[in-house]
């Protein structure tokens, strides 16, 4: 049978036989699941009692390696304390844990630590108001702390946080935020995090899993609205304006555009909508820009289907009001697509690759402007309308 391997020969002559793909299978396994173990205790293997005052050094604490050679401890008393130690690999900079009531960091509270030349050893409670460090503010925070002072402890190449907080029922789930910075803070002043993370950590079974916030659907929500309104609506637009010369393929290159950037723009709506469903986020203004400019998009499609013939009075101003309505709507989608990358806390990535297109588009249309321009008068003729 093939679970029972195949058979060979030893150079010497003597029988061998080779593993079978089962063996093979099995001893990965264990290898893998030993390398698991390995990780979990190296992060674990601390023993607290040599450089830890109590309750911190108690046996009682559960250990859980939890992310980047993140090890987090734990206890909770009958009282509803929890006493925490975190540990991490430590160089410079700041290691912190958040308390989240959703899975963001915005509007959470944290234990941060550090070590450096001034203070050779810091804790601090920091309420985290907004994304800026400016929003970060020191020495507060939702989080009730003992009686016990929260101490940091540099210990061979790793450094510990331990603190205790007050709960008003027993914690059974709790969002959690782990990140670092290789930044040392300056006056208490954060620096931002080179990584973070948030996870759904269960204090009953000791077991962590990705947070519920929903990531993906807010990625999915900005790329949508930025790919609708930020890049094929204004192609759409440029070619509407600046390729007539070819008629009439601009028209219908301009109507196939136009559709397919509305749909996604749609579903960027779609998307937005299920977002705030879910979090029911404080973004009054870009959720009340947001309908507004699909609003004046809704207005753009009526407008294509009650377009007056070439020939009649009405077109010229059927015309005034198409080109207006869809740059006004263009503008405002701009704005309010800045509005969002802000609201949702997007990274240095978002921010530049959309200045980049933006910023593309807008040469275009300046370049494409002026050789209208010129062509119009060469021709002797009436300039384009705006």
């Amino acid at each position: 049978m093939a679970a029972a391997g195949r058979w060979g020969w030893r150079p010497d002559g003597r029988p061998h036989r080779y593993p079978s793909l089962a063996h093979v299978v099995l001893w990965a396994a264990a290898i893998a699941a030993s390398g698991v173990v390995e990780a979990q205790s190296d992060a674990c293997g601390s023993d607290l009692g040599a450089f830890l005052p109590p309750p911190f050094n108690s046996s009682d604490l559960r250990c859980r390696a939890v992310w980047n050679n993140f090890a987090f401890r734990y206890s909770q008393s009958q009282d509803n304390i929890l006493s925490v130690v975190l540990s991490a690999p430590y160089t410079s900079g700041w290691i912190g844990i958040g308390f989240s009531q959703d899975g963001m960091m915005v509007g959470s509270s944290a234990m941060v630590g550090w070590i450096s030349g001034e203070s050779p050893a810091v804790i601090r409670q920091y309420y985290l108001g907004g994304q800026s460090s400016s929003e970060v503010a020191v020495n507060q925070g939702q989080l009730r702390a003992t009686d016990v002072k929260p101490t940091v402890v540099l210990y061979g190449a790793k450094i510990y946080l331990a603190f205790q907080v007050q709960f008003s029922a027993p914690v059974t789930q709790q969002n959690l935020l782990f990140a670092y910075s290789a930044a040392t803070p300056l006056n208490y002043q954060l620096r931002k995090h080179d990584d973070k993370i948030s996870i759904l950590f269960d204090f009953s079974a000791g077991t962590a899993s990705a947070s519920s916030y929903p990531y993906q659907l807010k990625r999915n929500h900005g790329i949508l609205g930025i790919v609708g309104w930020g890049v094929l609506l204004p192609i759409g637009a440029i070619v509407a304006r600046y390729c007539k010369q070819w008629d009439p393929l601009w028209y219908y290159a301009h109507a196939v555009i136009q559709f397919v950037g509305f749909i996604i723009a749609l579903a960027g709506l779609v998307a937005g909508v299920a977002l705030y469903d879910k979090l029911h986020a404080n973004v009054h203004v870009h959720r009340a820009l947001g309908i507004f400019v699909f609003v004046l998009g809704i207005l753009q499609v009526l407008a294509f289907f009650l377009r007056p013939h070439k020939d009649s009075k009405k077109r010229r101003y059927w015309n005034w009001y198409h080109h207006w309505v869809g740059r006004l709507a263009l503008f405002l989608a701009a704005v309010n697509i800045v509005l969002g990358i802000r609201a949702g806390g997007a990274g240095t990535a978002w921010k530049v690759g959309f200045g980049v297109n933006l910023a593309i588009i807008l040469t275009a249309i300046t370049v494409l402007e002026i050789l209208l321009w010129v062509r119009w008068s060469r021709k002797s003729t009436t300039p384009p309308a705006f």
